[in-house]
């Protein structure tokens, strides 16, 4: 270890109150809350902050935090942590499950706040060690992907100061203990569809007085199976996947529609647009083929950019990273086909900045794991979004560290 931002950080976080931390984190797993309802999870992180000697702001956005740290002069860096949980009914069995009917912590946010918790109080009491401005900020409704455009549309930099550099991490499936890097491209694009199909409805026993939208949608469900396989380059990555198909209110109705809900992951635009342009392609020709009395509706709803890590930020973070954990816990996976809204925070990446993976499945689970190899286990452990995703909770201290580290590697030495 030769750096002295990795120094730093083994000194400022070798006596972290980690039970404490800890128990906020099963506190934010039993008290989740949904995009843009976030109010008592911003309250716990504001709190913290405040006692650590932040500057602070809620309602930013709706329900994002901001804290602000000014120690001297140096570089602005942000710290990032999104606080939204999922519609998802839990199956962990924890003690400490969610106490909410339907809504769960599904992808680790809870963990994110109580990372970034403890690294900015770390940070704040290790402030004679560094020069600079940190900017803290728990961000809501990441995925809704409005979070990150609403608090820059409430005046997030002009209030707090724009930042030189930001930083962001997210729990991932894997062995406890790896923190994997990408300088460049780490997480796709993702773009939601909503198709309507319109037929003509009437009584289930007579079909041929119908135009029957059910059986357009299930034919259209199928096609658009066709587009990854048939229309984008095998060298080209990309995922089609149809998330929701709704029609009808009873066994012996025909419906007048039926609303298939499409979600798209592409590494490119030309390949999200050529994906795009099949699917109306597809949906106007199922439809035209099955006599439906109108043109179909194709919209678009949510869309997140693809993550693109600035080379040289990422390499300096991910260079302290190996220092503090060792040889051999850093490492490029490639890009994920997952998606994220922290890069709006860079404003078309006008500002640098690092973002990567910390595993957390618990070690017992991972051995358990079926298969031999890396990509076998990672396809039989509960990943994000999954009802039985539980991160271990001794990945706290480790992700606490990984923040520290980070931000100490690009603020000015005091």
């Amino acid at each position: 270890m030769t750096s002295a931002a990795a120094r730093t950080a083994l000194d400022l976080t070798a006596d972290l109150p980690v039970a404490g931390l800890e128990d906020l984190y099963r506190d934010l797993h039993r008290h989740p809350e949904l995009s843009l309802r976030e109010h008592r999870t911003a309250g716990k992180l504001a709190g913290r902050l405040a006692d650590a000697g932040f500057e602070t702001a809620e309602g930013v956005g709706g329900t994002g935090v901001v804290g602000r740290l000014a120690n001297g002069d140096g570089p602005t860096v942000l710290l990032r942590a999104d606080m939204d949980a999922l519609p998802v009914p839990e199956a962990t069995g924890l003690p400490y499950a969610s106490a909410t009917d339907g809504v769960m912590h599904a992808c680790g946010h809870d963990l994110h706040v109580t990372w970034l918790a403890g690294a900015a109080a770390a940070l704040a009491r290790g402030r004679d060690t560094w020069r600079g401005t940190l900017l803290v900020v728990g961000q809501p409704a990441e995925e809704t992907g409005q979070g990150a455009q609403r608090m820059l549309a409430d005046g997030l930099y002009e209030r707090f100061g724009r930042p030189d550099v930001l930083l962001g991490q997210h729990a991932a499936p894997g062995p406890a203990g790896l923190y994997p890097h990408a300088p460049g491209l780490i997480m796709s694009a993702a773009t939601d569809v909503d198709i309507v199909v319109y037929g003509r409805g009437g009584h289930g026993s007579r079909p041929e007085a119908t135009v029957d939208p059910v059986v357009t949608a299930a034919y259209l469900v199928t096609r658009l199976q066709t587009v990854v396989s048939r229309e984008v380059a095998a060298g080209e990555s990309a995922v089609l996947t149809v998330g929701r198909i709704e029609a009808g209110t009873r066994h012996n109705i025909i419906p007048g529609e039926a609303r298939i809900a499409l979600n798209l992951r592409t590494q490119s635009e030309a390949v999200r647009q050529r994906m795009l342009a099949a699917i109306r392609r597809i949906a106007q020709g199922e439809c035209l083929a099955a006599g439906c009395p109108r043109e179909p509706d194709v919209t678009l709803g949510n869309t997140f950019p693809m993550t693109v890590n600035d080379a040289d930020t990422d390499r300096t973070v991910a260079a302290v990273h190996g220092e503090v954990f060792g040889a051999g816990t850093v490492f490029d996976p490639g890009p994920a086909m997952g998606s994220e809204d922290f890069p709006e925070f860079s404003l078309n990446s006008a500002i640098p900045y690092s973002y990567w993976f910390v595993t957390t499945t618990p070690a017992d689970v991972w051995d358990l794991a079926s298969g031999d190899t890396l990509a076998e286990k990672l396809a039989a452990v509960p990943s994000n979004h999954s009802p039985r995703f539980a991160p271990d909770p001794a990945t706290v201290a480790p992700g606490v560290r990984t923040l520290v580290s980070g931000a100490l590697a690009l603020l000015s030495e005091a």
